[in-house]
């Protein structure tokens, strides 16, 4: 018999037991759900120091040990009871909990599929206390002020779902990954991990300033502290904190990403999209940057009630929230790390960034601003585009009586406003000084590392690139009205879409309005695009805005126009420069952003220290 045609049965309600067994089909998916749950109560209860002890990768025993505040004896047998939990009282302190627990199911779930015993001591109790969970018995026990709770064989009253779990070292891996998400968020405190009596990791507690980089180096390894750069961004209420790899450690997988909000490791969309969005024009193909960062946020404008395992969240303002992790990470991926080479590092950093090293920033760095100086029609004089002959950086920032060939249309337009000229002495350039040119391609250039490597067409396409977008970025973005308004069918949630997100809309140069329930108008784009598929481009607008709460479909469309002209107006291979050029183009990548990496993502220059290239002849040896 079909199960729908099975005789009715009464509605009744179900026993305690089976509802704490569906609950915990949602909170305990395997032992690494178990050991969150645990370390997240265990750090809301103040501890400095978390040890866990696993057997059979956490299927047979899962022991979290810590030296918190303790529970009071009274309360031991309230803790193991549905929705029972000190972290709330009211949907005010929901609303704008802080704490990393506050549900109140987790203990009650976990002591429903497994054999659970509480062990705890207060500082004002002469000895702890233990609470077996299956008997419901007390016993004084000896132990110093904290909490440990062992949970034994898991889904042992539940057989069909420990037939799901993998083998003893994927769940370890799986455990292992749990802890590093907290340690990586609360470098103050200690964690070590146990698996069959033996040490597998251990992280030592850090204080201080310089801590969260310390613990970075420690979970993550030495090398994404060397191949990453701090962020540091701050607008209104809003903090964003953290390292974002450099495009050259980006990985095939997303497997080193972290993004934690108010010291939460989240999977958000939005923080995603953001953090990616950032390096579109800086990382080759499909490769994944790698990341750890912090969004601090006034608790009562995000929700972190959307998910049982608290691992989503819903930000009141998405937008904001995009623009702050995108504008952190671009900010501090575009200071070329030429900058970071010899001893001119503070001065060009802070050219290059606009503002001191280490301020926190609020805007993109890098933007034309309107002249204090004598005006006059300043550009860039960029060897090929001018075809001047520069012997120091000083040169760079000469005024033309023309104006540059990009801009033939409107000079005004794409006038560019000069930095002041770094002045270094001889020596402390950190690309060094050109030597030569190799196969009419490279840039061989000595510094006080050793040498250095440049691929000339690659670096100057992206300093036409960076100028070509800063001039662009000084004119608002220009919508154009289409003749005859292109209509398309719309799904429900993009015609709901354009509605709510009309204004967004037409900050990006578009105009799409609902014809019927069914239809959209495009009514305008922006003018830069209005040779492209007008339908094609509100769709992909659309789709962004309604996942995302933000698109970078626009700025990323004509981005690729800005690209392909920068590659027809760079250099080209087999162009002979001499010196004095190689040295022009040589200052101005230290000082243009992101010039690291082209327009495609692939790297523009390299460096070969002294000592590797020693090792290369064998010196020393």
């Amino acid at each position: 018999m079909h199960p729908s045609l099975q005789p009715s049965r009464p509605i009744r309600e179900l026993p305690d037991e089976l509802i704490s067994q569906i609950a915990a089909g949602e909170v305990v998916e395997r032992p690494a759900s178990v050991v969150r749950e645990l370390v997240d109560n265990a750090l809301d209860a103040g501890a400095s120091q978390i040890t866990l002890r696993l057997l059979a990768g956490g299927v047979r025993l899962i022991s979290v040990e810590d030296n918190g505040v303790g529970i009071p004896a009274a309360e031991l047998p309230v803790a193991l009871k549905r929705h029972a939990t000190s972290k709330i009282d009211s949907l005010h302190e929901l609303e704008s909990v802080g704490t990393m627990g506050f549900r109140g199911e987790a203990l009650a779930a976990i002591h429903s599929v497994s054999e659970l015993s509480l062990l705890s001591r207060t500082a004002a109790q002469d000895s702890a206390m233990l609470l077996d969970g299956r008997s419901g018995e007390l016993q004084p026990v000896a132990r110093a002020q904290g909490t440990t709770v062992e949970v034994k064989e898991l889904f042992y009253s539940t057989p069909a779902r420990r037939k799901f779990l993998k083998t003893d070292n994927t769940e370890l891996a799986h455990c292992v990954e749990a802890i590093r998400r907290h340690a990586l968020t609360r470098p103050e405190v200690g964690f070590a991990i146990w698996h069959e009596g033996k040490l597998v990791e251990q992280w030592r507690a850090q204080q201080g300033d310089g801590a969260l980089d310390r613990r970075l180096a420690d979970v993550l390894g030495e090398d994404f502290v060397r191949d990453s750069v701090p962020v540091h961004y701050q607008s209104g209420h809003l903090t964003v904190v953290g390292r974002a790899g450099i495009p050259d450690a980006a990985r095939a997988r997303s497997d080193h990403q972290y993004a934690y909000v108010n010291g939460r490791f989240v999977r958000d969309k939005v923080m995603s999209h953001a953090a990616r969005s950032a390096y579109e024009d800086v990382l080759h193909g499909q490769r994944q940057p790698v990341y750890a960062l912090y969004l601090e946020i006034d608790p009562t404008r995000v929700d972190v009630n959307v998910h049982p395992t608290k691992i989503e969240v819903r930000f009141r303002d998405g937008r904001e929230v995009h623009q702050a992790i995108r504008h952190a990470v671009e900010n501090a991926l575009a200071i070329p790390r030429a900058t970071l080479l010899g001893d001119g590092m503070p001065e060009l950093a802070s050219l290059a960034s606009g503002v001191p090293l280490g301020a926190p920033t609020a805007a993109p760095v890098l933007r034309p601003s309107a002249p204090t100086w004598p005006q006059a029609n300043w550009q860039q004089a960029a060897m090929p585009l001018s075809g001047n002959r520069v012997s120091d950086v000083g040169q760079l920032w000469q005024p033309s009586v023309r104006p540059p060939p990009m801009a033939q249309e409107d000079p005004s337009a794409f006038a560019v406003t000069p930095a002041n000229p770094p002045q270094l002495p001889d020596g402390d350039w950190p690309l060094g000084r050109a030597l030569a040119q190799l196969h009419g391609i490279y840039i061989l250039a000595e510094n006080t590392q050793g040498l250095v490597l440049v691929d000339m067409h690659a670096a100057h396409e992206r300093i036409v690139y960076e100028q070509l977008k800063q001039q662009m970025d000084v004119q608002a973005m220009a919508s154009q009205p289409l003749l005859i308004p292109a209509t398309f069918t719309a799904t429900a949630q993009e015609v709901a879409t354009a509605e709510a997100c009309a204004e967004a809309l037409l900050v990006l140069g578009l105009e799409v309005s609902a014809l019927s329930a069914k239809t959209l108008a495009v009514r305008a784009v922006p003018t830069s695009l209005a040779q492209g598929d007008a339908v094609a481009l509100a769709r992909s607008v659309l789709a962004e805005l309604s996942q995302h709460d933000a698109s970078t479909v626009v700025q990323r469309a004509r981005n690729e126009l800005l690209a392909t002209m920068a590659c027809h107006g760079a250099v080209r291979a087999n162009r002979r420069l001499t010196l004095d050029e190689m040295n022009g183009l040589l200052r101005q990548m230290e000082v243009t952003e992101r010039s690291d990496q082209c327009n495609h993502g692939r790297p523009t220059w390299r460096q070969l220290s002294v000592r590797e290239l020693d090792a290369l002849f064998m010196r020393g040896r």
